[in-house]
């Protein structure tokens, strides 16, 4: 017996050492992203090569842990991301969840990292009020806001005399805060909405909104979209011919540069859009595409870039803090300068990160010197001007 117990002993004390010097826990970033659908180019497995090279440039650990991304589709369905980020969360481990397009989807994952206390930060999802109504100290919002586009590109158009607008809208959140704020401007300075017509992600044909949006007499035809269904209803407004007579023009919002290289120059010309990020806005951010673009085979879109901005900055964020542990690494985020590719960028206490941001034209086929060189910057909008104002009442002092 006496036997027995002391090798159960020697079993009980190598197991502990073996747990001693048993690797820690990894940090895991989870990329719930788009894998099949619209967004699958402005997103999809660029979202994931994004963040495995912010992991790799940072060493490929942190605080002695090894950094591991996963990712996941997320279908564009909220109870799919809600069911996956809880499973990442509680089961496998996950620290953090980043990228997240469409609005309902952002919702619904930042608020189960809320209630986790894990940490999200959002690339994709555009709504204001990922920062307005939800701030919290673990979450983030890196995306160029409806908010930013709206007010932006209603301000340009608006001077240069558009009156008149008609609205193509998705029937999400995303869409409803575009239409909205848009609307605000035009009609603070004297403009009007002629009509609006919603419509779900992912629709299969525009024609009778089109033909709708075209027989309005507006001057601009505003496409509160994105992905899929924006390429979709440029190509169908150029065989309707609108636009063509000069009277009337289409008005993009969120234009990932992956949908001008869909269309085409010929189709895409002179489209006014704002961005944080163009690939050729810096040297930094030529340095980033080219690598990119090597695995990828496409330039990055601002979401990718955003990917691997903030995926750095969040683990730079853990090392300070020495902990993996959501609300000091918030703090630790929102203390620290962001270098955002070339642009000085900072965290505000409600989560928002602030950065310039700049409006550009799509260049016509004879302005273009090759694939790719699709945009020329025509100005930038300093940050304090681009976004919203921090809502001091639901989040503290700015």
């Amino acid at each position: 017996m006496a036997g027995l117990r002391i090798a159960a002993l020697a079993l009980a004390l190598l197991g502990l050492t073996a747990a001693a010097y048993a690797d820690p826990a990894p940090i895991k970033i989870g990329v719930l992203t788009d894998e099949t659908g619209p967004f699958v180019d402005s997103g999809g497995p660029g979202s994931t090569a994004a963040a495995e090279m912010a992991a790799k440039d940072f060493g490929g650990e942190v605080l002695g842990r090894k950094i591991e991304i996963v990712h996941a589709n997320t279908l564009n369905k909220p109870d799919v991301a809600a069911s996956i980020a809880r499973r990442w969360f509680d089961v496998e481990g996950v620290n953090a969840i980043t990228d997240l397009p469409v609005t309902p989807v952002a919702f619904a994952v930042q608020a189960i990292a809320k209630e986790k206390n894990r940490t999200v930060y959002i690339t994709a999802g555009a709504t204001t009020d990922i920062t307005s109504k939800y701030c919290a100290i673990n979450s983030s919002h890196w995306a160029d806001d409806t908010y930013s586009m709206a007010t932006s590109i209603a301000k340009a158009e608006s001077d240069a005399g558009a009156k008149n607008w008609f609205f193509l809208t998705v029937d999400t959140a995303f869409g409803a805060a575009l239409q909205k704020t848009t609307a605000d401007v035009v009609e603070a300075r004297g403009g009007k909405i002629l009509g609006a017509i919603k419509y779900p992600i992912n629709a299969p044909d525009f024609s009778s909104q089109l033909l709708q949006a075209q027989a309005s007499g507006a001057d601009r035809i505003a496409l509160a979209s994105v992905g899929a269904d924006l390429n979709n209803q440029i190509k169908q407004a150029v065989e309707f011919g609108i636009g063509k007579d000069g009277k009337q023009a289409m008005v993009g919002f969120l234009v990932y540069i992956q949908s001008v290289h869909a269309l085409g120059l010929n189709v895409a010309q002179n489209l006014n859009l704002t961005s944080g990020f163009y690939w050729d806005q810096s040297d930094s951010s030529r340095a980033f595409a080219k690598r990119f673009f090597e695995t990828q085979h496409q330039m990055p879109s601002r979401n990718h870039a955003a990917i691997y901005a903030a995926t750095t900055h969040y683990l730079q964020a853990i090392k300070a803090a020495g902990t993996d542990d959501a609300a000091a690494v918030g703090k630790a985020m929102r203390a620290a300068p962001i270098d955002y590719f070339g642009h000085s960028a900072r965290m505000r206490a409600d989560g928002r990160v602030m950065y310039d941001v700049t409006l550009y034209r799509v260049k016509t086929p004879g302005e273009s010197k090759g694939p790719w060189d699709y945009f020329e910057r025509v100005r930038d909008i300093p940050a304090k001007e681009a976004f919203k104002p921090q809502n001091t009442e639901l989040c503290g002092p700015e």
